[in-house]
């Protein structure tokens, strides 16, 4: 079973000044959690905000705060660190961070180990917090542009309100944000070049202004699946029914309520895509009828009104007829007869690869076990959460697409 990218990793977390610091607990805590080691060093202005202490409880390592450290035999801390670091995150990174960081200052402890490390070998992430007029000023934009120019990489800033209880840009991205950027940084990029277009969610069918006929998909894997491509380096178009989900980082999402606007949006996309994975509970059915109003119960009556229905159109197995058509991937959420029901399903639409799993056992959950059919045979994903699943399906497409 797949892991997080960050799973053994070493993260060098340089902290310097600002009330985002706050955000780094939580993130050195998803980071530790997600399996990576933690070294944490810290500049004079940021324990103004947050202490060594708790970043040393959180992180479960001394933390560094100066250049002149005598703890390293050789005395030469910012060596050391940088050796032993799979990646150095500076953030929150202020406007005085970044400056030092472009004009190659080292009179502190993070600027010196930004200099003293192996460009190659240990990459660097700078993660901006400070002021919107900060931001914006041509000073700033200047020296983002000499660090990226230098082989930096930038993570945000995210737009919102400030704590100086201004709004707009320059306020530093949320730890769940930095931590998904960080793994989709380190994570392998075999479908880097690739472009994958993904369905997810159900389909609502209206029969009236209120009602609607849809059902319990809630998405999760089909947004898990396309993170997982992204992370993977692919280009990904994630079109979704109506669900209460946020877009993974680095997709493109559209939005649609029913089949006929799925098919429409899915369509023109298909045939310039590599794969297409259709995880999206599409609805056979929808009324042949959509009442402008309310339909109403009679008085004293009980007689139920009676719908008729129209067949909706078949996604899957369109895509799957295009002249070129994408290396398509159905699903097929069953609730018996798992494997006969769904390679019966994949041998209707013409497809290359499904992958199967008991619907009621897994709608709305964090967690999933899937069955990967073939023409070659069967393969059980065992229960896992849904993201590593995804990984590991994503995995194998990589193969095959290669």
């Amino acid at each position: 079973m797949t892991t997080s990218p960050l799973h053994g990793k070493h993260i060098l977390l340089a902290m310097t000044g600002g009330i985002a610091g706050y955000k780094i607990a939580e993130l050195t805590r998803l980071f530790v959690k997600g399996g990576a080691t933690v070294q944490v060093m810290m500049t004079e202005a940021a324990e103004q905000f947050i202490t060594a202490v708790t970043m040393q409880a959180l992180s479960g390592r001394p933390v560094y705060t100066s250049q002149w450290d005598a703890r390293p035999d050789n005395n030469m801390a910012h060596i050391n660190l940088s050796r032993e670091a799979d990646l150095m995150l500076v953030a929150p990174a202020s406007a005085d961070a970044i400056a030092a960081l472009a004009q190659g200052r080292a009179d502190e402890l993070i600027g010196l180990t930004a200099l003293a490390r192996r460009i190659h070998e240990c990459p660097l992430l700078v993660v901006p917090a400070m002021n919107r007029e900060m931001w914006a000023h041509p000073a700033t934009q200047r020296n983002v542009a000499q660090i990226k120019a230098d082989g930096a990489t930038i993570v945000g800033p995210a737009n919102g309100e400030q704590a100086c209880r201004e709004t707009g840009d320059g306020r530093m991205l949320e730890a769940q944000e930095i931590f998904d950027d960080v793994e989709a940084f380190l994570a392998p990029k075999p479908l880097r070049g690739k472009k994958l277009l993904i369905t997810a969610g159900p389909t609502f069918e209206p029969i009236d202004p209120v009602r609607g006929i849809t059902n319990r998909s809630s998405g999760k894997m089909g947004f898990a699946i396309a993170r997982a491509a992204a992370e993977a380096g692919a280009e990904v178009t994630l079109v979704a029914g109506p669900v209460h989900l946020a877009t993974p980082r680095g997709v493109q999402r559209i939005d649609v309520q029913s089949a006929q606007q799925m098919f429409d949006a899915v369509l023109p996309l298909a045939a310039h895509q590599h794969a297409f994975i259709a995880t999206a509970a599409v609805a056979d059915w929808r009324p042949a009828q959509t009442h402008e109003h309310k339909l109403k119960k009679a008085e004293g009556g009980a007689t139920a009104p009676t719908l008729a229905m129209a067949e909706n159109p078949d996604i899957l197995a369109a895509v799957a007829r295009l002249p070129q058509p994408p290396y398509c991937v159905g699903f097929a959420a069953e609730s018996e007869k798992l494997a006969e029901h769904a390679d019966a399903k994949r041998r209707r639409k013409g497809i290359p690869l499904i992958v199967a799993n008991l619907g009621p056992a897994t709608f709305g959950r964090d967690d999933n076990a899937l069955l990967l059919i073939d023409a070659q045979g069967r393969r059980e994903l065992p229960r896992s959460d849904k993201l590593s699943l995804a990984r590991e399906l994503i995995q194998e497409l990589s193969k095959r697409l290669s």
